[in-house]
C-alpha cells in the first residue's frame, strides 16, 4: 500500500493533457536568451561531473529571477505565433465552467460538502442540515487572497462537529498553516499553527484539541529550498499559543521520520503511522488517550511492509498491508499483543488500494486493470458483494461513517466528469444525486484499453481516448501521458483538456507503467532503484505501439508528464529524440545527482537511490536527463514547465535542464521554458492559472505536432 501522508511526487492536479488544434504554421525559430555558464565540478568517487548551471538553483536571486523573466518572454514570443490560442482558451473556459461537487460528509449534526460554481479559483466549503439542504458557506478560500493563490488543504472536524481545523497554503507551497473555525458561527478562532507540512489533523473526542505534525521553522530566505527534516508529532489545545503545544513524539536520532496520527472511532487510542521518506513501508505506534502524558508505544516497528490503518474493532486494529501479500490483504493486530495477528481478507489477484469501515462493513477499493472497483465484506472478512459502478473509471471519494447505511461515492471517467452517487447498503442501490452538465456528448468518444508487450516481454496496458468518427490513418496528433513511480496508480479521470484534445481530432493515450501501483508492490518494485530504466522502456514501447498501429507517427506524437512523470518525459526525450514530435516535462526531477540536496528530495531516495551511494551513482548517471543531454543533437520541440514557488521539486531542476537543452540544440526546434508565477508543484493551483497553462500547452502542441506536413 502507499502511505498517503508520505510526500510523494504525485499530485492529482498534475495530470494534464493537451489539444490537437488545427494546423498552424510554426513561427520562425528565434535564438533563446543567453544563459551564463560557469564551471562547477563535483567528484563522485573518481568520476568528475561538470555542472554548468549551478547558479540557477538559487531561485530567489535577482539574476535568476531576471533570467526566468527573459525565458518567459522568449516562450511567449513563440506561443503568440499561434492563431488558435485565443479560441482554445475560450473553449477551455467554456467547458471548465461547470458546477462541481465533492462527496458530502457528516460531522455531528452537520453535513459538509465542497462546491465550485465553475470558474471559481478555489472550491468553497458548505455546511447544511443534510446533503445540499439549507447550505451556507462554511469557508470560502477565494476570500483569503486577491489572486486565488491561497488554497484550502486538509480539514478535520471535532467529534461533535462544532469545530473544524483547516490548513491553508500560499502560492502552491507544501508549507501549511493550521487554523480553527467555529462551525455554528463561521468565525475563525485565534489559534494559528505554522510550519506544518505533509500533515493532517485528528481531534481527541473531548474536543480539547488535535494532533498534527510540525517542523522546525526554516531559516529566513530558505523557505522554499531548505531540506525538510526533524518532524514533531504535536498536540494543540484550543485557545493556547502554538509555543505551548505538547511535543508528543519526535526522533532526533531519525530526523527523516514523519508522523501521521489518527484518533480511533471509539476515542480510546491514536494510531500513529511513522513514515520515512517515500518508502512504502512504515512503522506503527499507538497512544492510549486515557494517559494524559500521551505516551507513544511501538506497535508494528519491524519496518517489514506497509500498514495502512483502517479502524479498531474491539481490541484489534485493522490494517491493509502488503506483508506477505504484494497485492494487499487486511490484517487484524491485537493492540495489547501485536504478535497476535490474523488475516481478515486474503490477498487477491487485484490490488487492494484501501479500505474503510462504513455501515458496519469493510468497504474496500480494488484496482482491476488500472480502474476502480468497490468490494464489500463483513467485519469477519466474509464477502458480501461488489458495488456496480457506472463504468470504467476512478473513485475519487468514498464518504460515510461507521454506523451509516448510506455512503456517498464521487466517481469519474475519461469522458464523464465527477458525479456524486449515494449507495444504499441495505438495498444495494447506487443512485446518482449530483451530476455536472457540460455542452458535449460523451457518447461521441471512444474509450478503450489495449494490451501490448514491453521491450522485455512484460505485458503492458494503454488507455486510448478519441472521437468515435476519427480516422486512424497514422497521421493523428497524439499525446502520450505517463508517470510510473512511487506506487502511484494512473486511473481514468475526467479532464477538460482531454475533452478538448479529443474534440478536435487528437488521440489521448495514458500508459500503465512499471513503477506505479496499478498491479501491486511487485509491479512498483520492477520500476524503482536500479530497475528505473524499465519505466522509460515501457513508455517507449507504448509510443512504438501507437506508431505501429497507425494511431500516429513520430512527428505527430507528443509526450507529457509531471513531477516523477517529468523525469519520465525528460529521460525518454534525451534517450529517443527521434521518436517524438514534441515533449512537455512539467515540474520534473531532472537532476538525478543532486535531487536529494533540496526540500523534501531526500525522501525520494527509497525510490531512486542516491548519487552518494557508489552502487547507485552509475545507475542515476546513466539516465539523469540533465546529464544525458548531448551537444550537437537534434531534439524535438520542448516546453519545460515549472512554478517559481515549487518547494516539492526545486524549479532549478527545470531551469538547468532547459538551459542545457538550449545550449546543446543543433536542430531548428525550439526549446522553451514557462515559469508560472506564484505557483508550486500543482496542488491548490487556482482555476485561472490552470486555464492559462492549458491554453499555452495547447498552443505549443498546435504549433508542433499539429503543424501541417
Amino acid at each position: 500500500m502507499r502511505n498517503t501522508t508520505v510526500p510523494a511526487l504525485a499530485a492529482a492536479g498534475l495530470l494534464v493533457v493537451a489539444c490537437a488544434i488545427p494546423p498552424s504554421p510554426m513561427p520562425p525559430r528565434l535564438a533563446p536568451p543567453e544563459t551564463r555558464s560557469s564551471l562547477t565540478v563535483d567528484m563522485y568517487g573518481d568520476t568528475p561531473i561538470v555542472d554548468r548551471y549551478r547558479w540557477l538553483e538559487d531561485q530567489d536571486s535577482e539574476e535568476v529571477l531576471s533570467w526566468a523573466d527573459r525565458q518567459n518572454a522568449y516562450t511567449e514570443s513563440f506561443l503568440s505565433g499561434s492563431a488558435e490560442r485565443g479560441r482554445i482558451r475560450d473553449r477551455l473556459t467554456e467547458l471548465w465552467n461547470f458546477e462541481r461537487f465533492g462527496a458530502p460528509s457528516r460531522h455531528g449534526p452537520h453535513w459538509v460538502w465542497s462546491k465550485n460554481d465553475g470558474l471559481q479559483n478555489q472550491a468553497v466549503l458548505y455546511v447544511g442540515s443534510a446533503p445540499w439542504v439549507d447550505g451556507r458557506v462554511l469557508l470560502d478560500p477565494n476570500t483569503l487572497s486577491e489572486d486565488g493563490t491561497t488554497a484550502l488543504g486538509a480539514t478535520s472536524f471535532s467529534e461533535d462537529g462544532s469545530r473544524m481545523a483547516f490548513s491553508t497554503s500560499d502560492a502552491g507551497s507544501d508549507w501549511v498553516t493550521w487554523q480553527v473555525l467555529d462551525v455554528a458561527t463561521g468565525g475563525i478562532l485565534d489559534d494559528r499553527l505554522e510550519w506544518s507540512k505533509f500533515s493532517g489533523a485528528s481531534w481527541t473526542h473531548d474536543g480539547a484539541g488535535f494532533f498534527y505534525q510540525s517542523y522546525p521553522a526554516p531559516k529566513q530566505g530558505e523557505v522554499y529550498e531548505a531540506a525538510t527534516v526533524g518532524a514533531r508529532l504535536c498536540y494543540h489545545r484550543i485557545g493556547s499559543p502554538q509555543s505551548d503545544d505538547m511535543v508528543v513524539y519526535e526522533r532526533p536520532d531519525h530526523p527523516s521520520w514523519g508522523f501521521a496520527p489518527t484518533v480511533t472511532d471509539d476515542g480510546r487510542h491514536a494510531i500513529v503511522s511513522v513514515w520515512e521518506g517515500t518508502d512504502t513501508r512504515n512503522r506503527v505506534a499507538v497512544i492510549d488517550l486515557a494517559d494524559p502524558s500521551f505516551a507513544v508505544r511501538p506497535l508494528l516497528f519491524d519496518f517489514d511492509g506497509a500498514y495502512d490503518f483502517i479502524e479498531v474493532v474491539g481490541d484489534e486494529a485493522l490494517f491493509v498491508t502488503d506483508v506477505d501479500a504484494p497485492n494487499g490483504r487486511i490484517l487484524a493486530v491485537d493492540l495489547a499483543d501485536p504478535s497476535a495477528r490474523r488475516e481478515v481478507v486474503a490477498e487477491s489477484e487485484d490490488k487492494l488500494q484501501g479500505a474503510s469501515i462504513l455501515g458496519g462493513e469493510l468497504v474496500a477499493r480494488y484496482l482491476v486493470d488500472a480502474h476502480d472497483e468497490i468490494h464489500r465484506f463483513a467485519l469477519d472478512g466474509a464477502p458480501i458483494g461488489v458495488v456496480s459502478l457506472p463504468g470504467v473509471g476512478a473513485v475519487a471519494q468514498l464518504s460515510g461513517r461507521r454506523q451509516d447505511r448510506t455512503i456517498h461515492v464521487l466517481f469519474s471517467s475519461f469522458t464523464r466528469p465527477g458525479s456524486v452517487y449515494s449507495f444504499d447498503m441495505d438495498s444495494g442501490t447506487l443512485e446518482e444525486v449530483r451530476s455536472p452538465s457540460l455542452p458535449f456528448d460523451p457518447d461521441a468518444f471512444v474509450v478503450r484499453q489495449v494490451a501490448l508487450q514491453g521491450q522485455d516481454g512484460t505485458p503492458l496496458k494503454l488507455f486510448l481516448v478519441h472521437r468515435r468518427d476519427l480516422k486512424l490513418d497514422g497521421n493523428n496528433p497524439t499525446l502520450l501521458y505517463g508517470y510510473g513511480g512511487f506506487d502511484v496508480s494512473l486511473t481514468p479521470r475526467f479532464s477538460v483538456q482531454t475533452l478538448v484534445f479529443c474534440e478536435e481530432g487528437g488521440v489521448y493515450a495514458q500508459a500503465t507503467l512499471r513503477g506505479g501501483g496499478e498491479y501491486g508492490q511487485d509491479w512498483h518494485e520492477a520500476g524503482m532503484l536500479e530497475r528505473k530504466q524499465n519505466v522509460f522502456d515501457d513508455f517507449v514501447s507504448c509510443a512504438r505501439y501507437l506508431i505501429r498501429n497507425d494511431y500516429t507517427r513520430p512527428e505527430r506524437l507528443a509526450i507529457n508528464g509531471g513531477s516523477n512523470g517529468g523525469l519520465l518525459v525528460g529521460a525518454c526525450l534525451v534517450q529517443h529524440p527521434e521518436l517524438f514530435g514534441a515533449a512537455i516535462p512539467e515540474v520534473g526531477v531532472l537532476d538525478m545527482l543532486r535531487y536529494h540536496e533540496f526540500t523534501i528530495g531526500w525522501a525520494w531516495a527509497p525510490e531512486y537511490g542516491r548519487s552518494d551511494d557508489p552502487a547507485m551513482f552509475p545507475v542515476l548517471r546513466a539516465y539523469s536527463p540533465l546529464h544525458n543531454v548531448a551537444d550537437g543533437a537534434s531534439y524535438p520541440p520542448t516546453l519545460v514547465m515549472t512554478g517559481d514557488h515549487d518547494d516539492r521539486v526545486l524549479p532549478g531542476h527545470s531551469y538547468k535542464f532547459a538551459a542545457r537543452l538550449q545550449a546543446a540544440q543543433a536542430g531548428d526546434a525550439p526549446v522553451l521554458l514557462r515559469v508560472t508565477r506564484k505557483a508550486g508543484h500543482g496542488a491548490g493551483k487556482p482555476t485561472k492559472l490552470r486555464i492559462e497553462e492549458a491554453a499555452d500547452r495547447l498552443a505549443f502542441l498546435g504549433l508542433t505536432v499539429g503543424k501541417p506536413d
